[in-house]
């Protein structure tokens, strides 16, 4: 099995090929398939990301392993975007993601529930805000197990809601 050493060193490498492309790794994963391994790379910028960024970070990257050679044995390099209903892994996400919708689970009741869905109101310190029906509830950033950003097709205001780039 390979190490939480091995994946912070292909994170730095995917984050070196990424960023003269003008993206940003939002994660990797490294997954067994078959008698090979997967290693997945999910980029993201700005205004999104679109097929050519994500050629344009597989050629850098492809060139970036061959170099340094980190997986001793056979693996399928994907890079990607996170997708619309991208996982929220970090604070700096939902306050990037402020105004959107979002459904996290936590790993405790809080206020006898375990499942929220609301609207990103931002964060203040280690706490995430969730606007829900008009209220403000603030969610600690350690209990909470996943989230999600929600598709929309529309925002509330009536134009499109999820960020696109061609």
């Amino acid at each position: 099995m390979y190490t939480e050493s091995l994946l912070a060193k292909l994170k730095e490498l995917a984050q070196r090929a990424a960023e003269p492309v003008g993206c940003e790794v939002a994660w990797v994963e490294l997954k067994r398939r078959g008698g090979s391994w997967l290693f997945r790379v999910f980029i993201d910028g700005e205004e999104g990301v679109g097929l050519k960024d994500c050629a344009r970070v597989s050629e850098r990257l492809g060139v970036l392993l061959d170099v340094e050679d980190p997986i001793e044995s056979r693996y399928t390099l994907e890079v990607s975007s996170p997708g619309l209903d991208r996982p929220l892994w970090s604070l700096k996400d939902y306050q990037r993601f402020t105004g959107r919708l979002a459904r996290i689970t936590t790993r405790e009741h809080l206020d006898g529930k375990r499942q929220f869905r609301g609207r990103l109101a931002g964060v203040e310190g280690d706490t995430v805000l969730l606007e829900q029906r008009g209220e403000r509830r603030s969610i600690p950033f350690p209990v909470i197990e996943s989230a999600r950003l929600e598709v929309e097709l529309f925002a509330p205001g009536g134009g499109p809601a999820n960020r696109r780039k061609s």
